[in-house]
């Protein structure tokens, strides 16, 4: 799926593969069924199912972004292993009808983690 427009295009495919993420040694998400978001030019943005993270390891946040072509952003801390990664992971709870497909999925900052693992 391409949307929203010429000007600023977003692209939502699935992530062929194994996705893993770990905080403080732990895997936290393992995945493979994640969605790999590009949008204009920025990096692209791997978006993890609810069900294959331990979300018991998360703790939503005060913090809420705005995004105009995605919607409202909803935040969360992770725990795991000894340590805290503040605000690493985001989700679009309930994003505009263009991006449903990223409802129900989770995104994870890189430099928040120990690393997000993509593997065949």
């Amino acid at each position: 799926m391409k949307l929203p427009g010429p000007d600023h295009p977003i692209t939502i495919t699935p992530k062929p593969g194994r996705v893993r993420v770990r905080v403080g040694g732990e895997v936290i998400a393992d995945t493979t069924r994640a969605l790999e978001l590009r949008e204009a030019s920025y990096p692209p943005v791997l978006y993890i199912p609810r069900a294959d993270a331990t979300m018991d390891r998360m703790t939503r946040t005060a913090r809420s972004t705005h995004c105009p072509y995605k919607g409202d952003a909803s935040y969360y801390t992770v725990t795991a292993g000894g340590r805290t990664a503040a605000d690493a992971v985001w989700s679009y709870e309930a994003p505009f009808p263009a991006m449903a497909e990223i409802a129900g999925h989770l995104a994870f900052y890189p430099d928040r983690v120990d690393g997000i693992e993509v593997g065949g």
